[in-house]
């Protein structure tokens, strides 16, 4: 009998901590991103800097975030679903058709870098793609200064798939210089152990969104959201 009494006890305990977790997630939205460290990724620590402040934003109205991680295109692909509410963390650029940029939730930069044992001299970015062979990332859509100047002297454009080929590129000389965000490529070649890069300029900051998916389901999130975020400072 006292066995008894204890498993009923136990039994009451586990659902009753099961009642009070649904209790505190009001709610669950689901978003895609893609492996961009420190401001997200699957292997780090509450899943990169961007996404643990939207998951605390969050939070404040008792909604759980889960993540799914993707290369970047097929996150954006996927998050079309009606299982998803959208992607992030995204700069504005790449809000395409169909999905609606919430306000900014995070900052990221845009530089150019380099290998440490090459000079680069230039004015604008027009003069840098002009001069030089420039790395870029395939699937990112840049500012519009970027993208143009890419367009203007596509022969200078060394584009890769992912932020980690660029890196190896520009370590080994492939190009004698990159625009990306500067964290992200800090952060990996400490990783990899690649110690011959060096920022040249700033160009500019960027905001961090989330792309919302403009449809009926997902109007109350985005209102929702962008009350949350209109405290945000």
């Amino acid at each position: 009998m006292k066995f008894i009494n204890n498993l009923f006890i136990v039994i009451m305990i586990i659902t009753g901590s099961v009642v009070v977790y649904k209790a505190e997630a009001k709610e669950v939205w689901v978003i895609t991103s893609l492996n961009w460290q420190p401001y997200s990724g699957a292997e780090i620590m509450n899943q990169g800097n961007s996404i643990q402040k939207l998951r605390s934003i969050l939070k404040k109205e008792k909604i759980e975030l889960l993540v799914e991680f993707h290369p970047w295109k097929r996150s954006q692909a996927k998050a079309k679903s009606k299982e998803y509410i959208g992607y992030f963390p995204a700069w504005p650029e790449e809000v395409y058709e169909g999905f609606i940029a919430s306000r900014v939730i995070d900052w990221s930069d845009i530089a150019v870098m380099k290998q440490s044992n090459n000079s680069v001299v230039f004015k604008d970015i027009d003069e840098l793609f002009q001069k030089y062979k420039v790395g870029v990332v395939r699937t990112y859509t840049y500012p519009k200064a970027i993208e143009d100047a890419m367009k203007k002297y596509p022969h200078n454009v060394d584009s890769t798939m992912s932020e980690v080929s660029l890196l190896k590129k520009l370590s080994s000389g492939r190009h004698p210089v990159a625009i990306t965000d500067p964290n992200v490529m800090k952060y990996l070649a400490e990783k990899e152990g690649i110690a011959n890069i060096e920022l040249v300029k700033h160009i500019t900051k960027k905001e961090l969104v989330l792309a919302l998916r403009d449809d009926a389901d997902n109007k109350p999130r985005i209102a929702l959201l962008k009350k949350l975020l209109t405290t945000v400072k």
